[in-house]
């Protein structure tokens, strides 16, 4: 009985040792999956954090036409006007709101040329912001017909026809030209 149990003593020992052995040659799939998540949230916050203003511009350039189209179907569907307002917006039963990101701005800097064959454009006077709510009729009219934002170095001009087509321009420092987005 003795030599039996000193046999599973033994056997239990040589066992632990392997598996020690086993376990100190590498990790689990639990432990790698769990750095690759953690790793993964880093790096999402990292990239968020240090991505360029030029990108938040972009973001500004695909939003507002979207709204602007929006805002034409549901004009003439309910027969009624549609407010497209830009950046921080009172709303309402017919307002569509459009965030406007911290680093864009209203306006055209002065170190921008107009687009070429375009007159300048009406500010007013006391906010500098004309226009911050486009009005669109059933017509496919608006209140506003050009309008500029900027992020300190690209700038997005746009452009809406009397008959609802909605031109967009954006500057690009480094080319130094205006291009149709």
């Amino acid at each position: 009985m003795r030599a039996i149990t000193t046999f599973q003593q033994v056997l239990s020992t040589s066992q632990t040792a392997s598996l020690r052995t086993r376990v100190q040659k590498g990790v689990t799939l639990v432990e790698t999956s769990m750095v690759m998540g953690i790793v993964g949230i880093l790096s999402a916050v990292g990239i968020s954090m240090t991505q360029p203003p030029q990108m938040e511009l972009t973001c500004v350039q695909q939003e507002i036409p979207a709204a602007v189209m929006q805002a034409m179907h549901l004009a003439r569907a309910k027969g009624t006007n549609v407010i497209v307002a830009l950046g921080q917006p009172e709303l309402g039963p017919d307002v569509l709101p459009v965030k406007l990101p911290s680093h864009v701005k209203w306006g055209k800097p002065a170190q921008i040329p107009l687009p070429p064959g375009m007159d300048a454009p009406v500010v007013a006077g006391t906010t500098g912001e004309a226009h911050a709510k486009v009005t669109i009729t059933p017509r496919h009219t608006a209140t506003a017909t050009t309008w500029f934002l900027n992020d300190g170095t690209d700038a997005l001009c746009m452009r809406l026809s009397g008959h609802g087509h909605l031109q967009l321009l954006r500057w690009r420092a480094a080319r130094k030209s205006w291009t149709r987005v």
